[in-house]
């Protein structure tokens, strides 16, 4: 872990780079555009082709989707203890979902207006669960769970597959709990621009959900209009602010658990306290040992974690909003007070005992955030976004004559006539 504290004269510079802004780079850019027109004109041949490159599979149209008997067999295959625990997971998601979901409403306006929103499901969307070593259980659950709860008739999962063209058991499992009706064994930007705009096999989806790489993450930025999407959630990362009272065998243990996600992970730590910091930073050492994955997590400790020793919480938590991280991790002697100035944190676990690796399994809160400085301009998933909001206006005969003259002006400003022409022959109609 990099450490930087007030004395050091590169430390403003350093501050200054956490202020980040969700830009692609030019290759990556490049090369998910040129994806993207190979799906659009060759179809089912251009994922059969790209499965074969990057996943080492040969696909075809009789494999390119999850079979039932694929999912008999997942079924029968994951342990009682794991469906246990998918089946909690999903009952707080609908939990939370059942709060956070948009509700119908209406009312009248000034002059009589009605007016009112609808809100229902979309028909049809897609859910994107990346590929790896490990097996994303959480994220089938944490995206599909969310349009389970919403309503969302099809649910079309896009996962890739391993080189025997299956796909891990427990995910398999995951996913049609979570209400997957179909399930595609392709990864990567190839398989956002399946989804979005359709091939013989993949029929196009309405809405786009779920994290992935950063070519994944700028398939869903290119295909914006196409499609929608959700955010854009790239690669975890982890910020954590904390005082002198803070445990630092847990904040280090809180920065590990993001930072063993993939090498692309980003750790920070910021503190008011020298002491802390050190006994952060060994800690973060002596775990680092212990753990499995402990060559991913090494190379996110050499290249993408940091260490900022501020002079006030204040300071911290200007640097909090510039950086705009994923999961935040909050412990400070006042921390209702701190939250206050709290902006844009994907999600924030509050307190000593309050561990991301909760919400990344089991809370409620989706797991899927924005990442990548994103969060100064996307919320984090939730069971709003998987429904279609819809206006309604509907007048009686003294609305219209209230709402005339208001409606004459603005036409009379902007010079479109038929406009005002339209409501003043129902105007002169009701006024007989």
């Amino acid at each position: 872990m990099k450490i930087y504290r007030p004395s050091d004269t590169c430390f403003d510079e350093m501050k200054s780079r956490m202020n980040r802004r969700a830009l692609p780079e030019d290759s990556v850019r490049d090369t998910v555009n040129a994806i993207i027109q190979d799906v659009s004109a060759r179809g089912d041949e251009a994922l059969f082709d790209y499965a074969a490159r990057f996943d080492r599979v040969h696909l075809d149209p009789s494999s390119l989707f999850v079979t039932e008997a694929e999912l008999a067999e997942a079924e029968a295959a994951v342990e009682d203890s794991v469906k246990e625990a998918i089946a909690v997971s999903l009952a707080n998601i609908h939990y939370f979902s059942d709060r956070s979901r948009r509700q119908d409403w209406s009312g009248v306006n000034a002059q009589g207006v009605e007016v009112a929103e609808r809100f229902l499901p979309y028909d049809r969307v897609g859910i994107y669960i990346p590929g790896g070593k490990a097996p994303l259980v959480s994220t089938s659950i944490m995206t599909g769970g969310f349009a389970q709860a919403a309503g969302v008739r099809e649910i079309v999962a896009a996962t890739p597959c391993g080189p025997d063209g299956r796909v891990n058991p427990a995910l398999l499992y995951a996913l049609k709990a979570s209400g997957a009706t179909e399930i595609v064994k392709i990864g990567g930007a190839q398989a956002i621009a399946a989804l979005a705009l359709g091939t013989e096999s993949v029929k196009p989806v309405e809405k786009i959900f779920g994290p992935g790489n950063r070519f994944v993450v700028e398939a869903k930025r290119q295909l914006v209009g196409a499609v929608a999407i959700d955010l854009l959630p790239g690669p975890s990362e982890v910020m954590v602010l904390a005082d002198e009272t803070a445990d630092a065998e847990f904040l280090a243990a809180d920065l590990l658990a993001q930072g063993e996600h993939g090498p692309d992970s980003v750790v920070v730590f910021v503190t008011t306290s020298e002491a802390l910091l050190e006994q952060v930073e060994a800690e973060v050492e002596r775990q680092a040992a212990l753990l499995s994955r402990g060559s991913i997590i090494r190379e996110v400790l050499d290249k993408h974690a940091y260490g900022f020793l501020v002079s006030s919480i204040q300071e911290g938590v200007d640097l909090v909003n510039a950086f705009a991280p994923e999961h935040l991790v909050l412990v400070t002697r006042d921390e209702d007070a701190v939250l206050d100035g709290i902006r844009t944190a994907g999600a924030i676990y509050a307190g000593a005992l309050s561990t991301v690796a909760c919400g990344d399994f089991l809370a409620g809160p989706s797991h899927t955030l924005p990442t990548g400085g994103a969060g100064k301009s996307f919320s984090g998933l939730r069971a709003d976004q998987f429904q279609r909001r819809t206006s309604m206006v509907r007048m009686n005969r003294d609305a219209v004559l209230k709402s005339a003259p208001y409606v004459a002006e603005f036409a009379r400003v902007e010079g479109l006539d038929a406009h005002n022409h339209s409501l003043q022959v129902r105007a002169a109609r009701v006024d007989r």
